[in-house]
């Protein structure tokens, strides 16, 4: 696949794998998982969804790089800056998400016979702040990787994949907790508060 590149600088791909190692230790060392035994629920049908999400980031991030910006330009410090808050975003939405969910979290959709209905930290603003957050990564991929070409088919494939997951992790959720759900998702949108 070959992505038409911007121009870019060092300084934008330097934050950008600083948030990836950032959101890698986070993924690894944030909240507690508890053990996968005590399961009340699962859908494999999600494990499609993050092949779909992956496929979306590897639209945007695939493809050569032309690093010819002078790094103290005033577009390559732009492009660090617009990566460093979509970094912020992300990282901190995802620390927040995941340790407001503590052993709930899980990366395939799954509910546990003690799970609760979090709805509090970012949870109490929208339903799945974490693919919000995951969405703020993309768009900082393709700042970074100067492939703004790629976000054509990197964004439908990431929210295709992000719909498949959501469809799944809400039918557990609402079949482990009924209308105690229906109420939480009747005041809090999925993605953007008070939007959609």
């Amino acid at each position: 696949m070959n992505v038409h590149a911007t121009p870019i600088g060092w300084p934008a791909l330097a934050i950008l794998f600083g948030g990836l190692l950032l959101f890698g230790a986070m993924l690894l060392f944030v909240g507690k998982r508890a053990p996968e035994g005590d399961q009340s629920g699962r859908s494999r049908r999600s494990i499609i969804g993050i092949v779909i999400q992956m496929l979306a980031f590897f639209a945007v991030g695939a493809g050569r790089l032309d690093i010819t910006l002078e790094p103290a330009s005033p577009i390559a410090l732009a492009e660090a800056a617009i990566v460093l808050g979509f970094s912020a975003i992300t990282c901190g939405l995802f620390f927040a998400s995941k340790r407001a969910l503590g052993r709930n979290w899980s990366l395939v959709a799954r509910t546990r016979s003690d799970h609760e209905l979090v709805t509090w930290g970012p949870f109490a603003y929208v339903r799945h702040p974490i693919y919000s957050a995951l969405f703020f990564w993309l768009l900082g991929m393709a700042v970074a990787f100067g492939h703004y070409r790629g976000l054509i088919l990197g964004v439908p494939l990431y929210w295709i994949g992000t719909g498949l997951r959501i469809t799944e992790e809400e039918k557990l959720l609402r079949a482990q907790f009924g209308p105690a759900y229906d109420g939480y998702a009747a005041r809090v949108k999925r993605f953007a508060p008070g939007l959609f």
